[in-house]
């Protein structure tokens, strides 16, 4: 690969996780404190995620795969991103704010797919060349933290009191545009399915469906689903405790767990040659279990070594379970239905499971809401403490180990 188109794809990764971790990360602390959003409303808002998952695959399948070079369309989709960030920053109440916010992630979710796929295009061996563009979208998660914590302390709790986290979002609108206007400069990658028939069977992966049939595949398809249960209070809770219980520079310091996951992915083949399949995801679903646990009994004073440890498990929890189940997905479906049954794990799980768990995450953070305005944490992480490990000994009582051959 030329060192130009490296650094052209190492650019577009940077800036593709820059934008989402730019103001996702602290989306939940926004509401509360900008615009007094409810716990309802918080999911509200974080479901439009899973609904930009649901419809991703139609954009991608009907659109960018049959008519239009994908550099385009990315261009085309963070310009029209920036204007609908640029909304999100000057919204006053959660009414005006809900609709950006769902057509922005309509929007974004597809874009996950389209530099994935202008990435691939461009390289000879994607299976070794892959991982040392996409670090850089880790990267540009972690910063996105760093600009929000210590550069500019948006997150502080002075600055907070003040809204000046909806800076977040103009910061992520400039990038938007920014990768928009940069992505006509990409390497062309025509449209890959270009006048080929495709239905709506092919574009939700239903074509693998038949994988339920094996009772091991069906187990894990349903602990995947189950277990996004609990990963949706992380990413809708994690900020505003992180804030609320007094931890200084909350944003930065949650990139530890970015820090974490491009740590542990090295270490999945280890963990597959050493223990299997079935262990490294019970060690996921038991990670999941610890840190909440840790959350809700840790502090932000003495045992401020505790949301740490919590913060730092992000690596297990996320790849032993999720990447790890990517790569079981790829051992199970045979070559004819690979993308397809990838695609059904990403609709259920992303799609299904997430949503269900921002709505259940919104409740249970309502339920234990207190007078003054501050939450009952301990309550709150008890519950996907306890919900992560139910699924873990149902996982563990009904799937059978088997080998799952990993391919460096």
């Amino acid at each position: 690969m030329k060192t130009l188109v490296r650094f052209q794809l190492s650019l577009m990764m940077f800036l593709e996780f820059f934008i989402w971790g730019g103001w996702f990360v602290t989306l939940g602390t926004f509401l509360a404190d900008n615009l007094q959003a409810t716990g309802a409303e918080t999911a509200l808002a974080f479901s439009t995620q899973s609904w930009g998952a649901i419809i991703a695959p139609f954009i991608i399948g009907l659109i960018a795969d049959r008519f239009f070079n994908a550099e385009r369309i990315l261009g085309v989709l963070h310009l029209i991103g920036a204007v609908l960030m640029y909304m999100m920053y000057s919204s006053v109440d959660f009414g005006s704010f809900y609709p950006y916010v769902l057509g922005y992630m309509i929007l974004y979710m597809p874009t996950l797919a389209l530099v994935n796929s202008i990435s691939f295009a461009q390289m000879k061996d994607p299976s070794k060349e892959f991982s040392n563009i996409r670090v850089f979208g880790t990267i540009g998660w972690i910063i996105s933290g760093v600009v929000i914590s210590t550069v500019f302390a948006w997150d502080s709790e002075a600055a907070r009191a003040e809204g000046m986290l909806k800076y977040t979002f103009l910061m992520v609108a400039i990038a938007s545009a920014f990768l928009g206007l940069f992505s006509f400069s990409l390497p062309k990658t025509p449209p890959s399915g270009k006048g080929e028939k495709i239905t709506i069977k092919d574009i939700l992966g239903l074509e693998a469906i038949g994988l339920l049939k094996n009772r091991n595949f069906f187990m894990f398809f349903l602990s995947s689903i189950l277990i996004c249960i609990p990963l949706a209070f992380y990413y809708q809770n994690a900020n505003p405790f992180l804030a609320e219980v007094g931890m200084g520079a909350p944003t930065v310091k949650m990139a530890i767990g970015q820090v974490s996951e491009a740590l542990f992915l090295l270490l999945i083949p280890f963990f597959f040659k050493r223990y299997g399949f079935k262990i490294t995801l019970i060690a996921g679903m038991l990670a999941w279990t610890i840190r909440y646990l840790l959350f809700a009994y840790g502090n932000a004073d003495e045992l401020v070594f505790m949301l740490y440890i919590g913060i730092a498990l992000h690596g297990i929890c996320y790849d032993f379970f999720f990447v790890s189940g990517q790569i079981y997905t790829d051992s199970k479906a045979g070559p004819k239905i690979k993308s397809a049954a990838q695609g059904l794990i990403t609709l259920a799980t992303y799609g299904v499971g997430m949503l269900i768990g921002f709505w259940v995450a919104g409740q249970i953070s309502d339920m234990y809401l207190n007078a003054d305005g501050s939450h009952d944490w301990t309550n709150i992480w008890i519950v996907p403490a306890g919900f992560a490990f139910v699924v873990m000994i149902i996982f563990a009582i009904f799937f059978r180990n088997e080998k799952v051959e990993y391919s460096e």
